[in-house]
């Protein structure tokens, strides 16, 4: 295959060792409790199992090369799953350019988090499959746990649900990984509930507007910041718009709230933003959480409003293994969501496959992306 935009893609002659030449490089890469976080993408002897396509990232900022290794085998508690679509992340970004040490991958990888797909097998310990079983969730792509960018890819069970019926399998790719992340800072930490008034920071992107909707779907008042043409997305999702370039904190504060601050802040920003929001939330019941907040802050402005303060790090289940099965319960809960018309994510009109998964990449890199990529994984050539 030759080369692309923002990165080329490889094609590299597979073998049935093509897995194992890569982890030799790497010899702490074992066999270790799927829980655990091990790359599990191969078996101990590969050629007893059929192969697959995969797409290879061999270090930091390199290429993705397409290889034929073997596909990986169900440990205990997991399923394989034939993916369909794999969806992108600005993570999987700053994985791929070393500037995600929290994701603590290891190169060689495979990366991508979410996931759709169907069940091909069903390993020891696992209720609540069947084999064809369509789902969606999160495979791995951090760690050492093997992503979403391949034909097929082993699953902790718990981090799966099944797939929302209303959506395709790319628009159920698109929501794991953003859902869970929105529902653990607005349902897990905040309890929003009706009545409240709610402000999204960032609603037009990928977290944020699956978080209008969540928050919209429990009876809150949503207002969210954007500028330009994210205004008109945040509009039609049924939240209030507030141009950030446009109107001052304060300005903002005193229109939605008539000075009294916000209930809840769901901020997706980081930074300054997240600043701004310990100023905007409301006295002694206010409610503070971000899912980027890293750096330093000042937290006077939150401590003389008596109001509280909550961080998100949706990968502590899938590194550690503790929580595991609390975020197939949220995808539960957000399938019903989507099946009763109350959340569909947006997805970018640009169509990608293997081939072509770096142009998918560039798309959210440059934030050209309007809607959430998503990487079509059908049979490799």
């Amino acid at each position: 295959m030759g080369s692309t935009a923002g990165g080329a893609l490889t094609a590299a002659p597979g073998s049935a060792h093509a897995w194992d030449a890569l982890r030799q490089q790497r010899p702490e890469r074992g066999t270790s409790d799927h829980r655990g976080g091990s790359m599990n993408v191969a078996p101990s002897h590969p050629g007893d199992r059929p192969m697959m396509h995969a797409l290879v990232v061999d270090e930091v900022g390199a290429d993705f090369t397409l290889r034929r290794i073997a596909r990986p085998a169900p440990a205990e508690g997991e399923v394989v799953v034939r993916i369909v679509a794999s969806g992108v992340n600005p993570l999987d970004i700053k994985i791929r350019a070393g500037t995600a040490a929290h994701a603590r991958v290891t190169f060689p990888a495979v990366l991508g988090i979410d996931l759709a797909g169907v069940v091909t097998e069903i390993g020891a310990g696992v209720t609540g499959f069947d084999i064809g079983d369509e789902v969606y969730g999160m495979a791995g792509g951090i760690g050492d746990r093997q992503g979403s960018l391949a034909e097929y890819s082993a699953v902790d069970a718990d981090l799966l649900a099944p797939k929302p019926a209303r959506l395709s399998m790319a628009e159920a790719a698109a929501l794991p990984l953003a859902v869970i992340t929105a529902w653990e800072g607005l349902v897990d930490r905040a309890n929003v509930h009706d009545r409240q008034l709610v402000l999204v920071h960032g609603g037009a992107g990928g977290v944020g507007h699956v978080a209008i909707q969540i928050a919209l779907a429990r009876g809150a008042t949503v207002f969210a910041t954007g500028t330009g043409a994210s205004l008109d997305v945040i509009r039609r999702l049924g939240a209030e718009p507030i141009d950030y370039r446009a109107t001052s904190v304060a300005d903002y504060v005193a229109a939605a709230t008539g000075g009294r601050g916000f209930d809840v802040i769901f901020d997706t920003v980081g930074g300054r933003t997240l600043d701004d929001s310990f100023a905007a939330v409301r006295h002694y019941t206010g409610h503070v959480v971000s899912v980027l907040g890293w750096g330093s802050h000042s937290l006077a402005p939150l401590s003389f409003r008596g109001a509280t303060y909550s961080g998100v790090f949706t990968l502590i289940p899938i590194l550690t293994g503790t929580g595991r099965a609390h975020h197939g319960e949220i995808l539960g809960e957000a399938a019903r969501l989507v099946d009763t018309g109350k959340l569909t994510p947006i997805l970018d009109p640009g169509t990608y496959d293997m081939s072509t998964v770096a142009l998918a990449h560039q798309a959210v890199e440059s934030g050209t992306a309007r809607g959430k990529v998503v990487v079509d994984i059908g049979t490799a050539h």
